[in-house]
């Protein structure tokens, strides 16, 4: 047996499990929630994060959430100034795509404790919009801010390919819980990172080498996924494919 596969995969394991746990996905129809204070940055609850998505059916957090280089990012950027359209395209599939995640307790099941709810930029505009306005203002303030009711439409229900979310920030100013057993594991709260790890620049560089020139067994529908994202017209799939293997070559071993 290989035992150092068989530690990793627990790894991956309880990592997947650990995730699943902390973090908080709406329910269809209406959810109720509290943005509670981030203990590890207390000047702000909102956490910006980068992921790079679908590069072997697997998302990777970019180190550009931290300010350091990320070799994919390189990459991408490269493939997006070659003039090349379907480079161009390939180019924007890896780059990096923001996420924000904030902690918060979910009405009814404040005792599991703080979660974290990721959304997109949409999301997170209006969240913005809400907080800078002096009628609401600090809605994550412990005594005196005011609950999201959080209404998640799926795809069958909005009648489009992706399923919709709205938010509604509560009139009323209340103070997050006067249970102190909650108040403990609110200040108790995991960091982000604990649910999503940074990869060194050279583990990255050979993740998306292993992408782009796929080992024994894995090469035929490697290709096709990466392909399929760049174009929809079959005959040029190849070429770019080659494309962008050359562009990888150029950049990391020149």
């Amino acid at each position: 047996m290989d035992i150092n596969a068989i530690k990793k995969r627990l790894t991956q394991l309880t990592s997947q499990t650990n995730r699943t746990s902390n973090l908080w996905k709406p329910q269809p129809g209406k959810n109720q929630i509290r943005i509670v204070p981030y203990i590890h940055n207390k000047d702000n609850p909102f956490i910006e994060l980068y992921f790079h998505y679908e590069i072997g059916n697997r998302s990777y957090l970019s180190p550009m959430s931290f300010g350091r280089p990320d070799p994919i990012e390189e990459f991408a950027d490269k493939l997006k100034t070659s003039g090349n359209k379907d480079d161009w395209k390939l180019g924007r599939k890896l780059e990096a795509k923001m996420r924000t995640f904030v902690p918060v307790v979910v009405r009814g099941r404040e005792k599991e404790g703080v979660k974290f709810w990721g959304f997109g930029k949409t999301v997170y505009q209006e969240l913005l919009t809400f907080i800078a306005d002096p009628d609401y203002g600090d809605i994550a303030d412990p005594s005196h801010g005011r609950d999201i009711m959080v209404t998640f439409k799926t795809a069958e229900e909005t009648g489009k390919a992706f399923p919709s979310t709205s938010i509604m920030v509560k009139p009323n100013q209340t103070p997050i819980t006067e249970d102190k057993e909650i108040v403990e594991l609110i200040k108790n709260q995991i960091e982000i990172t604990e649910l999503y790890k940074e990869m060194s620049y050279d583990d990255l560089t050979s993740v998306l080498e292993e992408w782009l020139n796929p080992s024994d067994g894995g090469e035929k529908e490697e290709e096709a996924s990466a392909k399929k994202a760049i174009s929809e017209t079959v005959d040029v799939k190849t070429e770019t494919a080659s494309s962008a293997a050359d562009a990888f070559e150029d950049l990391f071993n020149n």
